[in-house]
């Protein structure tokens, strides 16, 4: 195309020597006008979302799956690759070949630069036959996002009770996806304009939080040289997202409005799913499941006590406490049981019960994200392993009620006798197979 005009390519590298001092001054100017760029990088981004569709080696395991991430880093490379080749020779194809005037609103290289040269240069064929295929393109990467959205939301959000569990199943999320665009589309006007200052938004802060994320791993791992490097990337990304919002703010605009919503939503679903039983399975350790069928002769009567120091001074207060406050005879042995709160943020969770002597007393131990769903868990399993309705015995919470909910909500401990009968309710209907919850 240049053959002809050879004069053109001529001038532009002769602006660059006179319009700039030094090569320095000429890399300050490309990062200022880098943000103009930030659409050129789309398509990354979903490279990124579709990282969990890679196959990987048949010797991968989920604990190392060392040809998965082989793969996918050779996934990554190819398109950083292809992409920062088409991005810069087609920076410098239409920067030459355009007229600037054309470039500015209103004009025929507005929002279709590409399509202006395959039009003006190679006829109103190709160049529709360039629309359609743009066209096409388009669609299969908005396909390519919604694959990696249906992978990645079941995988996490219900995981976390920040949806409900419909958004496990694939159909009613395309629907909703699909709602979305068509929202989007509507709202925007199917302007390009628009679209693409929220589209280049997007895609920057995901970028921008990807580095972040890759620098702190490698500072984590002591890796100094990276770290710099990956530092430096980070704050280019970072001065090219807030180059970019202040430029085209509809972009936070409607990321403000995803995120509100998500919260929301999250928020919604967390409350509402808290009553939830929340284990997937009860895995009863020997010695635990000893202790259960022994006390299983009589009637069961279970402590849940909040473990602190543990030591026999705890233990001895807490029995006395709880057997003069319920009446529970001193003929009847007990059992307590303890629940540890690890990570909260894991809304559903495998129920590990172990047994442990300790000062004469026989005590179940468990591990998990919410005290009062994992005690009800346990008092149901008993129920079908045993045939028998277990008690389980608690005290009042000291503090703000509305606080202790709070803090359940958020940490998954607080107020738990009421929550674990609630729990309880919700999982079992019929009262007269539900296990009895004591509070005084």
């Amino acid at each position: 195309m240049c053959s002809g005009t050879p004069d053109v390519v001529a001038d532009w590298r002769n602006l660059l020597v006179t319009e700039y001092a030094s090569p320095l001054a000429m890399v300050g100017v490309a990062l200022i006008v880098f943000p103009k760029l930030a659409l050129g990088l789309s398509g990354f981004e979903t490279g990124v979302a579709v990282m969990p569709l890679v196959r990987g080696g048949t010797d991968d395991t989920p604990q190392r799956p060392e040809g998965r991430i082989r793969d996918t880093r050779k996934l990554l490379t190819s398109a950083a690759l292809i992409m920062s080749g088409f991005l810069v020779t087609s920076s410098f194809a239409t920067t030459v070949l355009i007229p600037h005037q054309e470039f500015e609103e209103g004009g025929k290289a507005s929002g279709r630069a590409l399509a202006y040269l395959a039009h003006q240069y190679l006829g109103n064929a190709f160049g529709t036959a360039y629309d359609l295929s743009t066209v096409c393109i388009l669609w299969f990467a908005g396909a390519s996002a919604m694959a990696g959205l249906l992978n990645i939301v079941p995988r996490y959000l219900p995981r976390y009770g920040m949806a409900p569990e419909w958004t496990r199943a694939v159909r009613p999320l395309v629907l909703v996806w699909t709602a979305i665009a068509f929202a989007v589309t509507l709202l925007f006007r199917a302007d390009v304009e628009a679209q693409s200052g929220a589209y280049a938004t997007g895609v920057l802060v995901l970028m921008s939080s990807a580095a972040i994320a890759v620098t702190l791993s490698a500072r984590h791992r002591g890796q100094r040289p990276a770290t710099v490097a990956f530092s430096v990337i980070t704050l280019l990304f970072a001065y090219t997202t807030v180059a970019n919002i202040l430029e085209r703010p509809d972009g936070v605009k409607i990321a403000s409005f995803f995120i509100a919503a998500i919260v929301t939503t999250s928020l919604i679903s967390r409350v509402t799913r808290s009553t939830e039983l929340r284990v997937t399975e009860v895995q009863m350790g020997e010695t635990a499941r000893r202790f259960i069928d022994e006390a299983a002769s009589g009637e069961i009567r279970i402590i849940a006590n909040e473990p602190n120091e543990r030591d026999q001074r705890e233990y001895v207060e807490k029995e006395r406490e709880e057997r003069a406050h319920h009446h529970i005879p001193a003929s009847d042995p007990v059992l307590f049981l303890e629940v540890t709160v690890r990570d909260p943020s894991e809304f559903e969770s495998v129920l590990r019960i172990t047994g442990e002597e300790r000062y004469g007393y026989r005590i179940l131990r468990a591990e998990s994200s919410a005290v009062a769903n994992s005690i009800a868990a346990l008092l149901l399993y008993i129920r079908d392993q045993t045939g028998k309705l277990s008690h389980v015995y608690f005290s009042w919470t000291e503090g703000n009620p509305i606080v202790n909910v709070l803090r359940y909500l958020i940490f998954g401990d607080g107020e738990v006798a009421p929550v674990t009968r609630e729990v309880l309710r919700h999982a079992e209907p019929d009262p007269g197979r539900r296990p009895t919850v004591h509070v005084a």
